[in-house]
């Protein structure tokens, strides 16, 4: 497994085609895998190429990719990076072994993480419809789906120790559970996209319905409970649109100082 991080120059025309669709956006990212065909399913129980962008700033937008193999991003940085500075021993992105990191992992441990997914659910309008897949909108619902899945997912979210939280035991004043006030856990970075799943030369005569999702991005810190757990969801990620850039957890040393 490895973990790779590329910087997308957002000033070039390849760059806002490629962030302006998941869809092409994926493409490319698998276009990474010379061994990996674009018909070629993902495994079920096992690796599997996870994406995330993280806008880290008005004008900074990283990309961060988990995969089984060390990917080939060169056809990335000519579109979408800066080609007149790379070289062979800095070629325009980092790769690393993620193994070291799994191999670490142990109950107790705590780790600051990041997740963006597409939190959704099953609803029925009435009793004789089939359910319908529908996002999460608001943040409290959406922390909600996250928690719902710590436990199978190896991990809990960090509550905050009741100094810090502005209600006590971290209610509404009504009563009703505030996951908001009672987590170590934000979520910011709500998107609606909508995009045009149809690609290559039959695009013309066989549209498909766009593709419409919700995501959001989980900042938060965690336990580790289950080890072997968390090695698996660090490799298959969590929950839907994992093809659209959802679903790949990262972790990373809490700030001790802080």
């Amino acid at each position: 497994m490895f973990l790779t991080r590329f910087r997308v120059n957002t000033a070039r025309p390849g760059a806002r085609r490629l962030l302006s669709s998941p869809q092409v956006m994926h493409a490319a990212v698998m276009s990474s895998f010379p061994a990996l065909l674009p018909t070629d399913p993902p495994p079920p129980d096992g690796p599997r190429v996870l994406w995330r962008l993280d806008h880290t700033a008005r004008a900074e937008v990283m990309l961060y990719v988990v995969s089984p193999d060390a990917p080939d991003m060169t056809h990335l940085v000519e579109q979408a990076g800066w080609p007149a500075v790379a070289s062979q021993s800095a070629p325009g992105w980092e790769s690393r072994p993620y193994a070291p990191l799994l191999d670490r992992l142990a109950a107790g441990d705590r780790w600051a993480f990041r997740l963006t997914a597409n939190p959704v659910h099953h609803i029925r309008r009435k009793d004789d419809e089939p359910t319908k897949r529908t996002a999460h909108v608001t943040p409290v619902h959406q922390m909600g789906w996250l928690l719902q899945r710590q436990e199978r997912c190896g991990f809990h979210v960090l509550e905050k120790p009741a100094g810090r939280r502005l209600l006590p035991s971290g209610t509404t004043l009504t009563g009703a559970p505030h996951h908001g006030d009672r987590y170590e856990l934000a979520v910011r970075d709500k998107r609606a996209l909508s995009f045009d799943r149809s690609r290559g030369p039959a695009a013309a005569t066989t549209r498909k319905a766009p593709v419409s999702l919700v995501t959001v991005t989980f900042d938060g810190r965690l336990e580790v409970t289950d080890p072997e757990l968390l090695r698996r969801t660090l490799r298959q990620g969590i929950g839907k649109a994992k093809a659209y850039g959802c679903g790949l957890l990262t972790l990373a040393p809490l700030d001790t100082a802080g």
